[in-house]
């Protein structure tokens, strides 16, 4: 009988057998896997993951390229699903070129990630302890690269903050240093807690610091934290004090560090504007006190202030400022005002404008070291600033407010370069006529060469000198003239006192008052004349005239003072000087027809430019009342009368010389011959221009100084 084998009934076939040990396989790999990670959070949970300290500073400071050092306790493991990551002392280095080791440093970080935020999306913070956090921010001197970028290459990417939910950060500083701008700012935090992500109130900083040579302190506010950390907009405001001035910025930046391209409102205001330029090395003249207010934005080495308005002094301002700085500071400018007081234009020739307005000009210039009595300041200009910035400035001025001169549509022209300061063109309108002029002060020269070139276009008197008491009705000539002085010396009185040239002003036919003609003269018999007829402001008609000096080392002499009217010819003799700015000058007039009680003798003008003094009791003057005494009783009263009679000899000139601002040398007569009443271009006052011993040892010792 035949048996085969029986098949147990439920037996597997192969394949189902094959997938059986296939899951078997797979769970055991997956029991595995969870075995492994409890044992790995086991481990950790146990140890604190106090033995990945190191790992853990190789890693972060590969990914980083710096160095992550943490010298105290480290913890690193999930608790239980969380990860914990606290360190004590812990360091983040700073690139070798920083000045500081490290970038951040803290004394405890304490904090839960979200472990999936790791791989996936913004990385996320539970919460964050933070004690004693202190940041270096800084860029390097050619400002290619900064501290907080983190890469070994150009271009890498900036740090960014994750989501925090709850925080609390106290104790925290930072440092920030920008070498181009040579600014370093130390400045603390206030405490920050936060809850659901959000900070809710402003965050504010206080601290020191200081720009270039100046220290400054300054207080901010982060107005919007919230959208800071969350990489956002930065609304901040911040208030500096440095020097006496207290500038304001407010705006919104696209990083916390980033203000490139970014406009921000600034004001500003103090007492002096030089003091708050005078922060970056920049010397412009003193001002009073001033309020400016305009937008500013930087883009890579400029600095462009737009819509400038505010006030110096009682002076307005607008228009615009670039500084740029590179490897020299550059100030490029565009300035309008309506109304220039002319106390606030008083710093631009040396003098303090508060002194000038509450005691003068003669106390504004002793204030410059000037000696007694003097008006020309000797304040030495800025030399060595003048040589390590450059400028451009155009300014306009529409009128400049003074009681005695009327100056209108004001326009200079600026240019500072190396040293070389031009003030070419500045014109302006005085008493209807224009002035223009070409001022140059060369420091690179030692000491500073200095160049005065200016030229008055033919300008109505009696509008000119209506503010020293002319009448304008009875003085209708113009004038017109030139100065053209070259000096050497750092100050304006020591260029003018070392200064050689011309000064020549002439005068076309015209009008004058008789009252000044007649007193200039002491002709009292056409004067008593006049007076009685009530004729005092009849004008007389003036020819042609010329006041003209020439300058020899500081001393002007007349060279000459020519004055021809239709009845008189009047002359001046003598100088002055800029030295000590002494005045000794004499004038005298003769007629041209017979006058009756001619006093005929030179009316003086000394004393100093500060308080000139006419003096018109001379010596001639006594000399004639003498010999009309002597003659009244030696013969008959009448007879006294003839010491001052003037024939009337005196010889009329020819114009031509005169108005063509020629030397006493070339002057003529109408019938060519050559004056012989003018002198010869040197300060004596005698006729024939020769001085006497006593007179030269008399102005040598006014003039000079010398003893």
């Amino acid at each position: 009988m035949d048996a085969s084998p029986t098949q147990p009934i439920d037996a597997p076939s192969p394949p189902a057998a094959e997938t059986k040990r296939k899951r078997h396989i797979i769970r055991n790999i997956l029991l595995g896997i969870i075995a492994l990670v409890v044992a790995i959070w086991l481990v950790l949970y146990i140890t604190k993951g106090r033995f990945l300290k190191h790992p853990f500073e190789r890693i972060v400071g590969s990914m980083t390229h710096r160095t992550v050092t943490v010298r105290g306790d480290f913890q690193l493991y999930f608790a239980p699903f969380r990860i914990k990551f606290y360190a004590e002392q812990f360091t983040l280095s700073n690139p070798d070129w920083a000045s500081k080791p490290n970038l951040f440093q803290a004394d405890r970080l304490d904090t839960r990630i979200a472990p999936l935020s790791l791989i996936f999306g913004k990385r996320r913070l539970y919460w964050l302890d933070l004690a004693n956090g202190a940041v270096d921010l800084e860029w390097n001197a050619g400002h290619t690269a900064n501290t907080w970028t983190f890469s070994d290459k150009k271009g890498g990417e900036p740090l960014e903050f994750p989501r925090i939910d709850v925080a609390t950060v106290t104790g925290t500083s930072v440092r920030y240093l920008d070498p181009r701008m040579r600014v370093l700012a130390d400045l603390k935090v206030d405490d920050i807690r936060s809850v659901d992500a959000t900070i809710g109130r402003a965050v504010g900083l206080k601290g020191t610091g200081r720009l270039r040579e100046t220290p400054f302190t300054v207080t901010a506010q982060l107005l919007s934290p919230d959208a800071t950390a969350n990489r956002g907009e930065n609304k901040l405001v911040a208030r500096a004090r440095a020097a006496g001035n207290v500038i304001d910025v407010a705006g919104t930046l696209p990083s916390i560090a980033d203000v490139e391209n970014v406009p921000l409102a600034v004001t500003a205001r103090g007492a002096n504007l030089s003091t708050l330029l005078g922060i970056i090395d920049v010397a412009i003249p003193n001002t009073r006190t001033y309020r400016l207010r305009g937008q500013v934005v930087k883009h890579g080495e400029e600095y462009r202030f737009t819509h400038l308005t505010g006030v110096a002094g009682n002076t307005d301002l607008a228009g615009k400022l670039t500084i740029t700085n590179g490897a020299r500071i550059h100030l490029d400018s565009v300035l309008a005002t309506k109304s220039l007081d002319i106390v606030d234009a008083a710093p631009f020739i040396g003098y303090n404008p508060d002194i000038v307005e509450s005691k003068g000009a003669v106390a504004a210039a002793a204030a410059t070291g000037a000696g007694a009595q003097r008006l020309l300041p000797n304040a030495n200009f800025p030399v060595a600033t003048m040589q390590i910035f450059d400028a451009d400035l155009k300014w306009t001025i529409g009128v400049v407010k003074s009681k005695n001169i009327p100056i209108s549509n004001v326009d200079l022209t600026l240019d500072l370069e190396r040293g070389r300061l031009a003030l070419s063109p500045l014109t302006f309108a005085m008493a209807r006529g224009n002035v223009a002029s070409d001022v140059i002060f060369d420091t690179r020269q030692r000491p500073s060469a200095v160049s005065y070139d200016i030229r008055l276009a033919p300008t109505p008197m009696g509008r000119l000198l209506k503010g020293y008491g002319l009448v304008e009705s009875g003085t209708t000539g113009v004038i017109k003239g030139r100065i053209k002085l070259d000096g050497r010396g750092d100050s304006i009185h020591d260029s003018l006192a070392s200064s050689h040239g011309r000064i020549a002003f002439v005068m076309p036919t015209g009008a004058l008052s008789v009252r000044n003609i007649q007193l200039a003269e002491l002709d009292i018999g056409t004067f008593a004349q006049r007076m009685f007829q009530g004729k005092l402001k009849e004008p007389v008609q003036v020819n042609c005239g010329l006041i003209g000096f020439t300058v020899r080392g500081g001393v002007a002499a007349a060279d000459p003072i020519l004055i021809d009217t239709r009845k008189n010819v009047i002359v001046g003799r003598g100088g002055f000087s800029f030295r000590n700015e002494a005045v000794d000058l004499a004038f005298r007039a003769d007629s041209k027809k017979f006058s009756l009680f001619a006093g005929q003798s030179p009316v003086g003008l000394g004393g100093m430019f500060a308080a000139p003094a006419l003096q018109i009791i001379s010596k001639d003057l006594l000399a004639r009342v003498g010999s009309g005494l002597g003659l009244a009783l030696v013969a008959t009263p009448v007879a006294g009368i003839l010491a001052f009679v003037d024939v009337g000899d005196a010889k009329s000139t020819a114009c031509g010389p005169v108005l063509a601002g020629a030397t006493a040398n070339a002057q003529r007569t109408t019938k060519g011959e050559a004056r012989d009443d003018v002198g010869h271009g040197t300060t004596a006052k005698a006729e024939d221009g020769k001085a006497s011993a006593a007179e030269k040892k008399g102005q040598k010792k006014k003039f000079l100084g010398i003893f």
